[in-house]
């Protein structure tokens, strides 16, 4: 990936490092990276990082490392929602892993995430910028370099990331809209479970109610703080449990086989030229199927 910065009046005088930290938001880790590499140009020709730039200059930096992957790719298919040479989002489907991890060592998301980019001629790692549950289907953003997958997170720390989910929750809210903020903290003796506790962390939903559906609700929620499970800790706490929850809901169906939850808008800025992108994945076919019974 190559990123050009043209050199205005506001820079003229500048030291190339000064451009890289505080302009293109390079970290210091890569800074060096691209030193060891030759991939600091300046109107194309190498240059030290303690040069000036003048008015008029293109100062560039290729960031196209090799790496060595650490999982093992695995051809099949997946839905791709966008990609570009920075970025790569996925529908995932429920019932998959995003990573390998102790329990789930092949089979995941990011194996067959490995095998595209092979196909593709990229020798890089796979780097999810986020998670989803095994369980929880829609949209997965990777990053193509650390830069890139850096920059994204930052902007999910400034709350500048839009990220909409729908589910299927038993019962009507009431209100049908409002707010839910209630702090969340992981459950004494549990490695996976979190519950509502006063000296949890700060955790807000927004939900507002969609359709409902006899005893059933078709409901959109909006992250504003991103801890685990934190949706689905929400909905028990309000007496409205995810249907399908097996975790968080002592109410057993076979209208489902999984939490009825869905990763349903993903909206950022890209990376290099500032761009809105709003990725959509429409409601899968399993809770569809749920809503018509």
């Amino acid at each position: 990936m190559k990123i050009d910065f043209e050199i205005t009046e506001k820079y003229s005088g500048k030291k190339v490092l000064h451009i890289l930290q505080n302009e293109i938001n390079l970290s210091g880790r890569l800074i060096k990276k691209l030193k060891v590499s030759g991939g600091i140009l300046l109107n194309g020709k190498p240059v030290r990082t303690a040069d000036y730039v003048q008015k008029g200059d293109i100062l560039s930096v290729m960031i196209d490392f090799r790496e060595e992957a650490d999982i093992e790719p695995e051809n099949a298919d997946f839905s791709i929602l966008y990609e570009d040479d920075c970025i790569l989002a996925v529908n995932k489907e429920p019932g998959m892993p995003v990573h390998p991890s102790a329990g789930h060592t092949t089979g995941t998301l990011a194996n067959r995430v490995l095998a595209h980019f092979i196909k593709k001629g990229l020798s890089i790692k796979v780097r999810p910028i986020n998670r989803l549950d095994k369980d929880t289907s829609g949209i997965v953003l990777f990053a193509k370099n650390a830069h890139i997958q850096e920059q994204i997170i930052n902007q999910m720390k400034e709350n500048r990331v839009y990220k909409s989910y729908l589910g299927i929750v038993h019962g009507v809210f009431i209100p049908p809209d409002d707010i839910i903020n209630l702090p969340i903290a992981r459950k004494s003796g549990s490695i996976m479970e979190r519950i509502i506790d006063p000296t949890g962390a700060p955790s807000i939903t927004l939900y507002k109610t969609l359709e409902v559906h006899k005893d059933l609700s078709l409901v959109e929620f909006i992250l504003k703080t991103g801890r685990t499970h934190q949706i689905r800790v929400h909905c028990k706490a309000m007496g409205h449990p995810l249907l399908g929850d097996w975790l968080y809901s002592d109410i057993r169906t076979d209208l489902i086989g999984r939490q009825a939850l869905h990763s349903h808008i993903f909206s950022f800025d890209h990376p290099l030229n500032g761009q809105r992108i709003r990725l959509i994945a429409p409601l899968p076919e399993d809770m569809k199927k749920a809503l018509r019974v």
